[in-house]
Formats: structure tokens, C-alpha cells, sequence
């Protein structure tokens, strides 16, 4: 070969080199946090995160190849919520989902710049989580549950399923701001519909048991859980003393019903969970939360127990069964 030919052939090669060595170097890896109200071994919890996992997947993202994940799970305990939101923030992720109000506003107070995107969030302009929901403002953006207001339909719900209730308990979770606002929301509609509204907080077990049970001797009662993060923590509880006492309750998501519940009306928080991935996409691609509007639930579902009915003598009308999006029987 000549020497001309030689350098011609050798500086072809040497053009591709860097090529080669780009396409060899792994991808940079991005970090998530993620900060759930729940505790780990929640099957609602599995779920949710199986949720944002697979909408991940769907946009390019595999954990170990170009992304991290750190969980945090609170389990209703605002020590810990604080504690473990800390120790996210630490961690400098791009992004935290966060599940919950309370999740989302210790993660404002401990990190005002870090973008969050979550998730179960009910009225975030009223509660101060962003500006306005076109256009958040801040470094939170993501999924609005539903506005306070709709608590009251489940007061409605609780009587056309159980009309001879005229007296309800609502279980209120005290560390969370959101239960004042859905307990006036049901207090709104409560004298309308003919019922005495009283308050029974999901502290622990232990309380929830005795304060249900004491409710429970006076008859024509009936139980509301609030959308919260204690009544997700305790719905076996709930659901169990529900039924020993022959208490109709309607419950705020359909994971309680499909334990054993009544009758539940909500948004679909799974769903939401595999949306924020486009979200938690972006914002990795280099968007920012304040120009992500926040997005209200495309899905409200309305969901039915008959075996829990009949086991409590109720006949469901079927008014309430032709709008039900599940009936379970």
C-alpha cells in the first residue's frame, strides 16, 4: 500500500473513532424521587407506582439504563413525611413526584426550587400549591384530584343508596388540611337531605375502632370517608367495622370498595400516576413545572359492592346501578 493511500485510509478511521466511543459511553442517568403518603407494602402503592413506572417506559425511561429511582413512604406519619422529604432533597433528583397534598406542600417548604410534579392533589390553587392551574408559577405542577365541592356527592350518594340514614359520621384525617374543606363541602348539602353530620378523626387504630363502634349504637347511621391519606391508611379498618356494625359507608376511591366497601365515587388515582410520566418526561427533557398547566382527572368512578349491599339489607336502585362505571357483584 502506498504511504498516500495509507494516511487517506488511517485518517477515515480516526474520523470515526469518537463516533464509536459516543455510541459505546452510556446515557447520562437522570434521578427521580418519588414521595408517597402511603406506605410501601400498600397494594394501592404497588399499584400507583406500577402505574408510573409503565408510563415511563412508554417515553424511553428504564431504571439501571438511563434513570434512578428513590422511594420515600411516609405512611400517613407527618414526622416521617417531613423527614423522608428532606432526605429526597438531599439526594438533588431532577424531578420528585410527589402523591398527596401534604406530600407536595413539606416539599415546597423544605425545596422552593426543585421541580415536583404530582399527583392526588386536591384544589392546588386554593391550598397554595401553584398560582393558578394554566399557569402554575412555581416548581409544582402536575394532578388535580378534584375540587373540594365534590365531597358533597357523596353525602348524596350515601342517601340514595341508604335513604333511611339520617345521621352520618365523617372520617376526618386531622393531619391533613384538605379534610376541613371536604367536611364543609358535605355539611353544605347535609341539611337538605335530612341528616346530622358528626366527626370521628383517624388517629389510630385503636380510636377509629371505639369511636366508630360508639357511633354505631344510635341507629339510622351511615359512614363518609374523606379523600385522605388516613382513610387510605385505615380503610381495612374502616371497611371491617363498616360491616360488623351494619354501618352503609361511601368512600372516596375504588380501591376501598374492591376491599369490601359499599359504594365509592372519585377519580381514578392509578390513571393519574401513569399520566404525570409524560410530566416527569418533560421536565427531565428540560421544561419547567411553572409552564405545565395542571391537569384536572379525566376520569371520575362510580363504584357499587351489591354482596356488600346485600349483606346489609339495601337494594341499590337502579337509577345508581345504569350510572355506575363498575358494579361488583
Amino acid at each position: 500500500m502506498k504511504r498516500r493511500q495509507f494516511i487517506t485510509l488511517l485518517g477515515g478511521a480516526a474520523a470515526t473513532w469518537p463516533l464509536a466511543t459516543r455510541a459505546q459511553q452510556p446515557e447520562r442517568m437522570r434521578r427521580i424521587g418519588v414521595l408517597m403518603n402511603l406506605a410501601a407494602d400498600d397494594p394501592e402503592s404497588q399499584a400507583r407506582i406500577g402505574a408510573l413506572l409503565q408510563g415511563l417506559q412508554e417515553f424511553g425511561w428504564s431504571i439501571g439504563r438511563n434513570v434512578r429511582i428513590d422511594y420515600r413512604w411516609a405512611a400517613g406519619d407527618a414526622g416521617r413525611l417531613r423527614s423522608h422529604a428532606a432526605e429526597l432533597v438531599a439526594l438533588a433528583p431532577d424531578v420528585i413526584l410527589a402523591n398527596a397534598n401534604p406530600s407536595v406542600e413539606v416539599l415546597q417548604q423544605t425545596a422552593r426550587a426543585m421541580p415536583i410534579v404530582f399527583v392526588a392533589v386536591t384544589d392546588p390553587v386554593g391550598t397554595g400549591v401553584v398560582a393558578s392551574l394554566a399557569r402554575p408559577g412555581g416548581n409544582a405542577t402536575g394532578f388535580t384530584s378534584a375540587e373540594f365541592s365534590m365531597s358533597a356527592k357523596w353525602l348524596e350518594l350515601l342517601k340514595e343508596v341508604a335513604p333511611g340514614v339520617t345521621r352520618a359520621a365523617v372520617l376526618q384525617d386531622p393531619g391533613n388540611p384538605g379534610s376541613i374543606p371536604q367536611f364543609a363541602a358535605i355539611q353544605s348539602v347535609a341539611p337538605s337531605l335530612g341528616v346530622d353530620l358528626s366527626t370521628i378523626f383517624l388517629r389510630d387504630a385503636g380510636e377509629i375502632e371505639g369511636a366508630v363502634a360508639a357511633f354505631a349504637r344510635a341507629p339510622n347511621g351511615g359512614l363518609i370517608a374523606t379523600r385522605t391519606s388516613g382513610a387510605i391508611g385505615h380503610r381495612n379498618l374502616i371497611i371491617t367495622q363498616a360491616a360488623k356494625l351494619r354501618l352503609p359507608a361511601v368512600y372516596p376511591l375504588r380501591l376501598f370498595v374492591t376491599a369490601g366497601g359499599l359504594a365509592s365515587y372519585g377519580p381514578d388515582i392509578v390513571d393519574q400516576c401513569r399520566r404525570a410520566a409524560s410530566y416527569v418526561d418533560r421536565i427531565l427533557k428540560g421544561a419547567k413545572p411553572a409552564d405545565l398547566p395542571v391537569q384536572a382527572p379525566t376520569k371520575y368512578e362510580l363504584v357499587i359492592n351489591l354482596k356488600t349491599a346485600k349483606e346489609l339489607g339495601l337494594t341499590v336502585p337502579d337509577t345508581v346501578l345504569a350510572r355506575a362505571d363498575e358494579v361488583i357483584e
